[in-house]
C-alpha cells in the first residue's frame, strides 16, 4: 500500500512538472510572439496651423518697363565703294554738322580710274569730229551728184554711232568722277556719332558700315513687352515716361509695335514718341507704364508666398474645412506679384480659409487646431508684477513690490 501511494505521488509529481513545462513553453511563445508584431503605429498629431480668411484687396502694384532714349532716326552710314580706310575724322559722342567730312579711303585708284574715263571722252570727241566732217563732204559730193544718197546715208550712220560712242564716254566719265567723290563719307544732318564700327587700316567693301549717326530731332522711348501683355499695347495709345536720372514725367504716345519676337529676348519692340521739347540725353535710362496695362486699384485675391506650395507641376494652397477641422489640398493659378503678395487668378473664392504658415508639415485630411498667440498680462494672484517704469526716487517702491512677490510664491 505504502508503494502504490508512492507510486500516486511520483506520477502526481511528473504530472506537476510537465504542466509547468507546457506553461513555460507557452509563455516563452507568446513572448517571442510578441515582440515579433509590428508595434502599432502613433497617432497623427494634431498641428497647429495659422489660416486667413481669403477676400477681395486693391491692387497697389503697377506694370511697369525699363526703356531707353533713342533718336528717332539713326543712320548707319558707309562708303559707296570700297577701299581702304586711311581716315577717321570723329569720335563716339562728337557732335557733327551736315556736310562735315567724317571719314576718308583711299582715293588713288579712284583717281586713276577718272583719269582714264577722261581719256576715253578725248578719244570719242575726235572720232566723232572726225565722222561729222566726212559726213559734210560726203554731204557737198551727193548735192554734185558724184555719190550716191545710200553712200551718203552710211555716212550719216557712222556719224550717229560716233556721237552715240561719245556721250557714252561722257557718262562713264562722270560715274567715275562721282566714285572719286564717294572716296570722302560725309554727315546726312546734323547729329551725335554713337557708335564707331570702323578704324583706319581697314579694307571696306561698298556699303560697309563705318559709324552710328543719331540725327538731330524726334526723340523715341523703345522698351520690350512680352508676348501675353503686346495685345494690349496699341498704336497712338499712350504711356507714361519717367526718366531715372530726375523726377521728370512726360506723356509718350505709341507709335510702332515690333510685327515679330526678337529671336534671342522673345519679346516685341515698342516706340512710343516722347513730345517735342524733350532733350533727354540719347541711351538714358527711362521708366515706362503703359496706360493699358494699369490695373491699380482693381479687386483681387492675395495671398502671402508662405501660403504657397509645389504639387508636381502645379502650384497650391492648404484650404482648412472648418467643420472637420482637417485641410484640403486646392491648386491655385497665380497670376502676377503685389508687393510682397501673389495674385491669385484662379482656384479660390471669397470667404475660404486658407494656411499661410506650417504648409510644408501637412498631409491631406490631417487634423490640424487654430495657432494661438501667447499673451503674457499682469496676475497679481499668481505674484506676476506688470513692468512699470522706474523714476528717480521710485527705486525703495519697486524693490519692495518684487520683495513681495517672491514671498508670496
Amino acid at each position: 500500500m505504502d508503494v502504490a501511494r508512492v507510486s500516486m505521488v511520483q506520477e502526481a509529481v511528473c504530472r506537476h512538472h510537465r504542466g509547468g513545462r507546457l506553461a513555460l513553453t507557452i509563455a516563452v511563445a507568446v513572448l517571442l510572439l510578441v515582440a515579433c508584431s509590428r508595434p502599432a503605429p502613433p497617432p497623427e498629431p494634431i498641428r497647429a496651423v495659422k489660416v486667413i480668411t481669403v477676400g477681395a484687396s486693391a491692387l497697389t502694384s503697377q506694370t511697369q518697363y525699363t526703356g531707353e532714349v533713342r533718336a528717332r532716326v539713326e543712320s548707319r552710314l558707309g562708303f559707296r565703294v570700297g577701299g581702304k580706310l586711311t581716315q577717321r575724322a570723329v569720335e563716339v559722342g562728337q557732335r557733327v554738322r551736315a556736310g562735315q567730312v567724317l571719314a576718308q579711303l583711299d582715293a588713288t585708284d579712284l583717281r586713276l580710274g577718272a583719269d582714264a574715263a577722261r581719256a576715253q571722252v578725248a578719244a570719242a570727241r575726235t572720232n566723232r569730229d572726225l565722222a561729222q566732217a566726212d559726213f559734210k563732204r560726203f554731204a557737198d559730193l551727193r548735192a554734185q551728184n558724184f555719190i550716191s544718197a545710200a553712200e551718203l546715208e552710211r555716212r550719216r550712220a557712222v556719224l550717229d554711232a560716233a556721237q552715240a560712242q561719245f556721250e557714252a564716254a561722257q557718262a562713264q566719265a562722270a560715274a567715275t568722277g562721282n566714285q572719286a567723290g564717294y572716296a570722302r563719307l560725309l554727315a546726312d544732318a546734323a547729329g551725335v556719332v554713337t557708335a564707331v564700327l570702323a578704324e583706319p587700316g581697314q579694307v571696306l567693301a561698298a556699303g560697309s558700315p563705318v559709324l552710328v549717326l543719331a540725327q538731330d530731332g524726334a526723340r523715341d522711348v523703345v522698351f520690350a513687352v512680352p508676348e501675353d501683355k503686346v495685345g494690349a499695347v496699341a498704336l497712338a495709345s499712350t504711356v507714361q515716361v519717367q526718366a531715372w536720372a530726375g523726377s521728370a514725367s512726360v506723356s509718350a504716345q505709341v507709335r510702332e509695335v515690333a510685327a515679330s519676337a526678337d529671336p534671342v529676348t522673345r519679346t516685341f519692340a515698342v516706340k512710343a514718341a516722347l513730345p517735342t521739347g524733350v532733350t533727354w540725353p540719347l541711351g538714358g535710362t527711362v521708366t515706362v507704364l503703359p496706360q493699358s496695362l494699369q490695373r491699380a486699384g482693381a479687386p483681387v485675391i492675395k495671398l502671402p508666398t508662405s501660403a504657397l506650395r509645389q504639387e508636381g507641376q502645379a502650384t497650391a494652397v492648404w484650404v482648412l474645412d472648418a467643420a472637420s477641422m482637417t485641410v484640403r489640398s486646392q491648386p491655385v493659378q497665380v497670376a502676377t506679384a503685389d508687393g510682397n503678395d501673389v495674385v491669385v487668378s484662379a482656384g479660390l473664392a471669397p470667404g475660404m480659409q486658407v494656411v499661410v504658415a506650417g504648409v510644408h508639415v501637412l498631409a491631406p485630411g490631417q487634423k490640424v487646431t487654430l495657432y494661438k498667440e501667447k499673451v503674457f498680462s499682469a496676475q497679481s494672484e499668481k505674484g506676476l508684477v506688470a513692468p512699470e517704469i522706474i523714476t528717480a526716487g521710485g527705486h525703495a517702491q519697486a524693490a519692495s513690490a518684487l520683495s513681495a512677490a517672491a514671498a508670496a510664491k
